[in-house]
């Protein structure tokens, strides 16, 4: 084969390579309706598979016989300075380094808290008008989320400085000078709560996730709940079935059935949602395969092999 047929192979090769590993990097972009609604998400992407065949899904109806954990808990919340970000499906907080759970004598670390208008969850078939998430890590990167609904009333002025900077448009997280604030004030006084195996409920779905329900709700005014509206409304999925699940106290963790614990201790991803969410309530996005990044790096490795060997050539028959 001539010296220029393997060079322009070989930057055929790179080019292929590197055009595929730029186009796996475009975010797959989700939504709440349409062709890109809850009910499509598992159709998107390989990567969201368990959206559409995941066993342990969430959100979930939380009957009235579920069984009820006493406000057992640990929180380890402080202040945190005010990062908010409309990050195109909800509004996000995201919290300072220094605030956590301890479940089960583990700690998880929050990351940020979010909203849905029209809860996710739904008590004995009914939703509220929103509900909140409190997003949560370990060390060893399994989630653990805290969620309460959000039922119209009183003002509440915790979420005051939230509502206040929530940003219209989709974009970069914004820090607000001078702002703050407190987790621990924005739950309910009434901390016991359903507990059970569930997954993330925005793209990729990931299971494994530790679900810690809020009982009590906690209440935002009428006007509150039109400020958010008109920036997201009905950005919620569905409930999803139970399947072989039941509520969890934390006295019986030691003795579940072992699918349940393989469900529990299952890594999930670190988004994210959400999210994200990553976790993921920003939208998944596809990372480049072996074979793109393969053929991309054999594609340089023969452009500069072949102008290594030109070069030498071109050297010989000068001298």
């Amino acid at each position: 084969m001539k010296r220029s047929t393997i060079l322009v192979l070989a930057v055929v090769l790179c080019f292929v390579g590197l055009t595929t590993l730029a186009y796996a990097s475009d975010p797959i972009h989700w939504g709440y309706e349409g062709d890109i609604g809850p009910d499509k998400w598992g159709d998107l992407s390989p990567d969201f598979a368990a959206c559409s065949t995941g066993v342990e899904q969430s959100p979930i109806d939380i009957p009235a016989d579920a069984t009820v954990n006493p406000a057992d808990i640990q929180f380890n919340y402080q202040p945190s300075n005010l990062t908010v970000v409309n990050n195109g499906h909800t509004i996000q907080a995201n919290y300072d380094e220094g605030s956590s759970i301890t479940v089960d004598g583990v700690t998880y670390n929050l990351l940020q808290f979010h909203f849905h208008e029209h809860s996710e969850h739904t008590l004995s078939g009914q939703p509220g008008a929103m509900e909140v998430h409190f997003v949560h890590r370990n060390d060893d990167g399994k989630l653990a989320v805290v969620g309460a609904m959000m039922n119209v009333g009183a003002e509440n002025q915790t979420l005051a400085p939230v509502w206040a900077n929530m940003p219209a448009e989709e974009g970069d997280p914004v820090a607000v000078e001078g702002a703050t604030v407190n987790a621990d004030e924005i739950l309910p006084a009434d901390r016991s709560y359903y507990r059970y195996a569930g997954s993330l409920t925005t793209p990729p779905c990931s299971e494994g996730v530790i679900w810690l329900v809020m009982t009590a709700p906690i209440e935002i005014s009428e006007e509150q709940l039109a400020t958010f509206q008109q920036i997201h409304t009905n950005n919620f999925r569905s409930v999803q079935p139970l399947n072989d699940r039941h509520f969890l106290l934390s006295a019986e963790m030691d003795s579940a059935p072992a699918e349940m614990e393989a469900a529990m201790t299952e890594t999930a991803p670190v988004a994210a949602a959400d999210a994200p969410a990553t976790l993921p309530q920003s939208g998944g996005v596809t990372g480049p395969g072996s074979t793109d990044l393969w053929f991309g790096a054999a594609g340089l490795v023969m452009v500069i092999g072949s102008l290594a060997l030109r070069r030498r050539i071109i050297t010989h028959q000068d001298n």
